[in-house]
């Protein structure tokens, strides 16, 4: 009887103590939950400070030496044609030559005039790009002097670049946190309760695109942030 007397208080304290536990428990979980994550959203378009233009053409031939030397002729022409109108020296690149030799094309069953196709790209990489730009519409002249510059290849497209996203990253979050306060602050108060402190923030990723497909040298700078608030009575 003694023994059963022990056992039953040493549950019913066990029981209590379990109560106190679970209504611990609940009301830690409950202030949890009184939490709302919202995102805030920050938007800037930017101009393109970097350039990459391809200048690209070709030359058909039989004869190796002839052709390497209408290549010299031709790449002379288009950097003579870039330094004239301001580009610098350090900002051109000619690629090396890309030839096919039809002769040696296992699957060519037709016959070609010529033997060889060359195909040949002079790269201006440059942070003028504006002055680039300009240069782009004026590219016939090189026609005048017997280069034809082609396009169509996929490989060789004029792309713009924007390579100074740390000079507005600060900005951007600061703006994306603002808009995330806001719409908390809109929740908050459409529940009838006070926005507390965040508990957790997540800054996304940045990302860099082309603001339409006809100008890509502007560009749209995009980063949303996520904000967990607490909310409170």
């Amino acid at each position: 009887m003694k023994n059963w007397r022990i056992e039953a208080i040493i549950l019913a304290v066990g029981l209590s103590l379990a109560g106190v536990f679970v209504r611990n428990g609940l009301s830690e979980f409950s202030s949890r939950s009184r939490v709302v994550t919202v995102k805030g959203l920050a938007e800037m378009e930017v101009k393109a400070d970097k350039v990459t233009w391809p200048l690209t053409y070709k030359v058909l031939g039989n004869d190796m030496v002839s052709l390497y030397n209408e290549i010299e002729e031709s790449n002379a022409k288009i950097i003579a044609f870039l330094k004239s109108k301001g580009v610098k020296e350090n900002e051109i690149n000619v690629n090396a030559p890309e030839i096919i030799d039809t002769k040696a094309e296992r699957y060519n069953t037709t016959v070609q005039p010529y033997r060889y196709n060359v195909t040949t790209v002079v790269t201006v990489t440059s942070k003028q790009v504006d002055l680039v730009r300009g240069l782009i519409n004026e590219q016939s002249e090189l026609l005048k002097q017997g280069v034809a510059i082609v396009s169509g290849d996929y490989r060789y497209n004029v792309t713009y670049d924007y390579t100074s996203l740390n000079d507005i990253k600060p900005k951007m979050i600061e703006e994306a946190t603002k808009n995330a306060r806001t719409a908390a602050e809109k929740f908050a108060k459409d529940s009838e309760s006070s926005l507390g402190s965040i508990q957790r923030a997540y800054q996304g990723q940045f990302s860099i695109e082309n603001r339409d497909p006809n100008t890509p040298y502007i560009k749209q700078v995009r980063v949303v942030t996520t904000i967990d608030y607490s909310l409170e009575d």
